[in-house]
């Protein structure tokens, strides 16, 4: 074993997800570029999955995490100490957001997130059915794989939660089949795993009013919508629908783990009754964690990056054309581009890697290439990534 290379042991030795990772072993991250062990720089198109919003190690993240770990880490399980940087975090965050939603969980991850949001919805409400929709992404927890959106993914898992509905996205009609079991609606503003598909405002605010109508809580997922990748902090703002429970993560670390559900404090307060600890996490809200988020979302706001996204996103609509792609959709710095198959998507994913530009396929459209990059994308790093995704795809065909 110990005379396995990096490479060799990952491949044996680390659990693997799927049969082919993109394989980059690291050596340091930058800004929008990443750096092998052989010194080859990559632009960043996935960004950790819009965790990296701000970028790679900027400056301020790495001081906070510096001042935090020198003065403690983990001192004891979520919601007993009173720790510095998850108030100030707490308070720096809702201060952003309206004035039902200003209680705040922290959680390890989204996906932990999306668990106690269901678990909150079904303690206030007293109701246990679930409305979920095809094509959701909310996680691979045992609960959140229940809400997900693709019986593939699903199927070999089962018995999964029951009483989950799953209703077609963006589909008027549909929200006729709520009715007063439902506990929660949970929905992504804008899908991420089927190729950035953004609701239209008259569904979004057909299902608030059907959930006001029904005492139903409407749950928003901007775990990978959420700091600035759509233009706004969350995407919600845009549509004028505001929910009762939000999910955050992926960028709320700033590049550490963290995620979040958001309510009001009186439904937050049925967590800590009947039972007491309704809901508990050992390193949810870890303090170098938030410490991080909190100067990341600092970050974030005072670089002017979010006023930069709508312009960033019409310059990669009009310069991303190829005869090739077959369609593109975005919403904000976040876009899909369509292929034939999903052999050739595969392919150009290859040969961006192979260009030096890092991106890849989404997880129920393995026919489209995911474009995210950091917010911090400069318009020159953009202009050479857009010019690399067009060499990959002729190289490609």
């Amino acid at each position: 074993m110990s005379r396995l290379n990096n490479r060799q042991f990952f491949l044996q030795h680390l659990a693997q997800t799927s049969p082919k990772p993109i394989g980059i072993e690291v050596e340091r991250a930058e800004g929008v570029h990443i750096y092998d062990t052989e010194g080859t720089a990559y632009i960043d198109l996935i960004a950790g999955f819009s965790v990296c919003n701000i970028g790679h190690s900027h400056p301020k993240v790495i001081a906070a995490i510096e001042q935090q770990i020198k003065q403690y880490m983990h001192v004891i399980v979520y919601g007993e100490f009173i720790q510095s940087p998850q108030v100030q975090y707490a308070k720096s965050l809702l201060s952003l957001l309206p004035e039902n939603l200003q209680s705040i969980y922290f959680t390890n991850s989204g996906a932990e997130a999306a668990e106690g949001a269901m678990k909150l919805a079904k303690r206030v409400t007293k109701r246990t059915r679930i409305v979920a929709f095809d094509g959701a992404y909310h996680g691979s927890t045992q609960g959140a794989l229940s809400v997900m959106g693709d019986e593939y993914f699903r199927n070999a898992y089962r018995p999964l939660l029951p009483d989950i509905m799953h209703l077609r996205y963006n589909h008027l009609e549909d929200i006729e089949l709520i009715d007063h079991h439902v506990a929660c609606v949970i929905v992504e503003p804008v899908q991420a795993e089927t190729g950035v598909t953004a609701a239209s405002a008259a569904w979004l605010k057909a299902l608030r009013a059907k959930c006001d109508a029904l005492c139903i809580l409407l749950i928003f997922d901007e775990i990978q919508s959420g700091f600035g990748r759509t233009g706004t902090l969350f995407a919600f703002e845009q549509y004028g629908v505001v929910p009762d429970i939000l999910l955050t993560g992926k960028a709320l670390g700033a590049g550490l783990p963290l995620g979040a559900f958001i309510s009001s404090p009186a439904m937050m307060g049925t967590l800590t009754y009947d039972p007491v600890l309704g809901h508990i996490t050992t390193f949810g809200g870890n303090p170098v964690s938030c410490a991080a988020g909190k100067a990341g979302l600092e970050v974030l706001l005072e670089s002017g990056w979010m006023d930069e996204v709508k312009m960033k996103e019409t310059y990669l609509v009009e310069t991303l054309t190829h005869s090739a792609i077959i369609n593109k959709q975005y919403k904000g710095l976040w876009m899909s581009l369509q292929f034939a198959t999903p052999e050739l998507t595969k392919k150009i994913a290859a040969n961006c890697v192979a260009n030096g530009v890092i991106t890849d396929w989404f997880l129920f459209a393995e026919d489209r290439i995911r474009i995210a990059p950091p917010l911090s994308i400069t318009m020159e790093e953009l202009a050479i990534a857009v010019q690399k995704i067009k060499e990959s795809i002729q190289d490609s065909l």
